[in-house]
């Protein structure tokens, strides 16, 4: 009990809610869209932060299988393009849920749209009796309705069960910037924003609706370079380094 105690002392976010983009499960070099290492790697950090005492959900999206928007573009319909794309979600949901529990974590894995033979409706005293079970939380199938990316629904279920940081991972940079640093090579780094700073810049960091949520609920974004087999930055975070970038109040 003392070493748990300790432990949990150790760290910033008790109650965190990682987002991972569908490209974080890709292996483009294997021409795999869900590579099972990749889930094994992402699993085995999420449990080294478990075994802190924090309790954790993942809301991933689907764009390595299916995006709607990309879809519209091209002539489907943007609603039956969005629903698809929620499939997608529920499809890397299952995958990271497996990886979970093949490294002994417990899991639940909750989607907006019923698919009872699979996954439990979200229910938000549900998800909250999972973390006082010691479970991990999967969230999928986004909000549930069309016109509303995973960002948004990462913000919408952080706000829900009251979680203390939205950790927004992406695969390509490492923290937010002035302009596009893969195409600007003058492009600044911040390390620190408030919620005003990041509007009054008009800084992509989510959708609009995602940042108003987190804005409103107070909770502080770390938009951060997540690798499943590279540093383990998470882990860094919940104990409270200054990784990427902060956006609080």
């Amino acid at each position: 009990m003392a070493e748990t105690r300790d432990a949990s002392a150790q760290v910033r976010y008790r109650r965190v809610l990682l987002k991972l983009s569908g490209e974080a499960l890709r292996n483009k070099a294997k021409g795999l869209s869900i590579d099972p290492e990749i889930v094994a790697g992402i699993a085995r950090q999420v449990k080294e932060v478990h075994a802190l005492g924090v309790e954790v959900a993942l809301v991933v999206g689907g764009g390595n299988i299916f995006r709607g928007t990309t879809a519209a573009q091209r002539g489907l319909d943007r609603t039956s393009g969005d629903y698809m794309g929620m499939l997608a979600t529920i499809i890397n949901g299952l995958a990271l849920q497996s990886g979970l529990e093949k490294a002994g974590l417990e899991t639940r894995l909750q989607t907006a749209i019923e698919m009872r033979q699979i996954a439990e409706p979200f229910i938000l005293r549900r998800a909250l009796r999972h973390f006082e079970k010691k479970r991990i939380l999967i969230f999928a199938g986004g909000t549930g309705n069309p016109y509303f990316s995973t960002d948004t629904a990462a913000a919408l279920r952080a706000s829900e069960i009251g979680a203390e940081a939205l950790l927004k991972a992406t695969t390509m940079v490492d923290g937010v910037y002035s302009s596009d640093p893969l195409a600007d090579s003058g492009a600044v780094k911040y390390d620190e924003l408030t919620y005003e700073e990041a509007i009054a810049k008009s800084l992509k960091i989510m959708d609009g609706a995602a940042f108003a949520l987190c804005r409103e609920h107070r909770i502080p974004i770390v938009v951060f370079k997540f690798s499943a087999q590279g540093e383990d930055n998470l882990m860094r975070i919940v104990r409270g380094e200054k990784i990427g970038t902060l956006i609080h109040s």
